[in-house]
């Protein structure tokens, strides 16, 4: 008896039709619709800026302004991004920030000229960087008492070294980077770094291994034990790099400001991990786009810029940033349960 022959298939037919989309596809289709949503909204908010405010708004320098404030908390929300995707938190980078600009401005430093400022900001940063993962991956503690202890702890240091006092800067090769007289084409060398950071960030969490690794601690740490990542070291290189962004961050900041203060990145911590959940990195970890983190930024930076110029008291614009923030939260558990 013959059996039946089936018909040939199409060189083109090689896997059946299920009518859904590869899941690297319907990834890459969630991230683009959310990067075109947060676009959407800082569009928005350029035409609020622009009706409510027009000529101060939309005048280069203000925009200018606001890409060069955006620069520093930027750096700062590219580590945090890293730290927040491997499923970690980093309460510790505002008091980082403060700790590492006043110990690069000490005059003791600024013997050195440009260079001692710039290796002694980023040395702290990585130093504090170095503390938090040794003690959060070697020493099991709980990454928001690790940070919270270091945010206390650099708050304090840093108050010690200048006894509540403003350092000036008084190297000129510093604040010449401040003056208009430096912009590149018109960009700020401020955010030429920041896009420089972003950039790196972006081929490092995309196109590495060490990228790869950050997102299977985040998504499932034993998981990624099991399949052979040492994920205590792992964690205490993600938060070296958010000390070295945090280092990057204090010397901008010196920059911008021409000193170091012990208040220097007040609630920076809110900041970066706001505009890290805004931009779709969740708080559980495993996922998470540079992209949508900068576009955070810009966001979070433009609302303030807008709230300033229309005389809008700090209450109302903290209040702001906290609705913003439980919206995001709301938003990304409901995507989490539709997937």
């Amino acid at each position: 008896m013959t059996q039946p022959v089936s018909p040939p298939r199409d060189s083109t037919d090689k896997v059946p039709s299920t009518g859904q989309l590869p899941a690297w596809r319907t990834t890459v289709a969630r991230a683009d619709v959310r990067t075109l949503s947060l676009l959407g909204v800082l569009a928005a908010l350029i035409v609020v800026g622009g009706i409510t405010k027009p000529d101060e708004f939309l005048d280069t320098r203000n925009l200018q302004l606001v890409l060069t404030q955006g620069s520093v908390i930027g750096v700062v929300t590219v580590g945090m991004t890293f730290v927040i995707m491997s499923g970690g938190i980093d309460l510790s980078v505002g008091a980082i920030v403060a700790l590492a600009s006043v110990w690069a401005t000490t005059v003791a430093t600024q013997e050195y000229g440009f260079a001692g400022i710039l290796f002694t900001a980023v040395l702290v940063g990585v130093g504090c960087g170095l503390v938090n993962g040794l003690l959060i991956a070697y020493g099991g503690m709980v990454p928001f008492i690790a940070t919270l202890a270091m945010l206390a702890s650099a708050r304090g240091l840093a108050l010690q070294i200048t006894d509540g006092a403003t350092q000036i800067v008084t190297i000129d090769s510093v604040l010449d980077l401040g003056e208009r007289d430096a912009y590149i084409l018109g960009i700020p060398p401020l955010v030429l770094v920041f896009a420089v950071v972003t950039i790196i960030g972006w081929l490092i969490l995309n196109r590495t291994t060490f990228g790869r690794r950050t997102v299977a601690v985040g998504g499932n740490a034993e998981a990624a034990r099991l399949a052979g990542i040492d994920v205590r070291r792992q964690r205490l290189y993600l938060y070296l790099l958010s000390g070295l962004c945090c280092g990057i961050a204090a010397f901008l900041l010196i920059i911008l400001s021409g000193s170091g203060q012990n208040t220097n990145g007040n609630l920076y911590e809110l900041d970066a991990i706001a505009a890290a959940i805004i931009g779709g990195t969740l708080l559980s970890g495993g996922r998470g786009t540079i992209v949508g983190s900068v576009l955070g930024v810009l966001i979070f930076t433009t609302i303030t810029n807008i709230f300033a110029l229309n005389n809008l008291q700090s209450d109302v614009q903290q209040i702001a940033k906290g609705a913003i923030i439980v919206a995001a939260v709301l938003v990304q558990r409901r995507t989490a349960s539709t997937t």
